[in-house]
């Protein structure tokens, strides 16, 4: 699925919540990991493919073999707040230290629609915040300071 990049205003847009979980659900969670590998990244959110629903995959582990599916996610709780590095398929060639919770409590649902609860941390933690963030129609860039801003003017001049 090709990847919507800044300054594409369908990134600003929020995402609908997810409210029938049959055989369309699963084929867009499918197409979305096979773009998630092909890119070889760690998380996508459905909205960065122009599919503007409450939809994240995510793989943080070493060997591409655990991937998560988080539909209407929520955060419960947040915890541990740290600078992480950060980049985005949807802002090319930008990488910049944000705020971010390395522990974080999460509820959603599986692709079957039942209720899940979990908290992740580290990685997890950061990665899923960045896709949530991606479901309000926001992006990394949003987070970054007054001097960051100023680094990467000329790139976020569309943002």
């Amino acid at each position: 699925m090709p990847i919507l990049e800044l300054p594409d205003q369908r990134l600003r847009q929020q995402a609908a919540a997810v409210d029938r979980f049959d055989a369309e659900l699963q084929q867009q969670i499918s197409d979305l990991f096979d773009t998630l590998y092909a890119h070889t990244a760690i998380g996508l959110a459905a909205t960065q493919v122009d599919l503007h629903r409450r939809i994240i995959v995510m793989d943080v582990s070493a060997d591409r073999k655990q991937p998560q599916v988080f539909v209407n996610p929520r955060s419960l709780r947040q915890d541990t707040r740290a600078m992480v590095e950060e980049s985005c398929l949807s802002v090319p060639g930008i990488s910049a230290s944000v705020p971010r919770c390395v522990r974080m409590r999460v509820a959603w649902q599986d692709p079957a629609g039942r209720g899940q609860e979990q908290t992740l941390d580290g990685l997890a933690a950061v990665c899923l915040q960045h896709e949530m963030d991606h479901l309000e129609g926001r992006l990394f860039t949003d987070r970054l300071s007054f001097l960051q801003r100023l680094r990467w003017r000329k790139r976020l001049r569309g943002a």
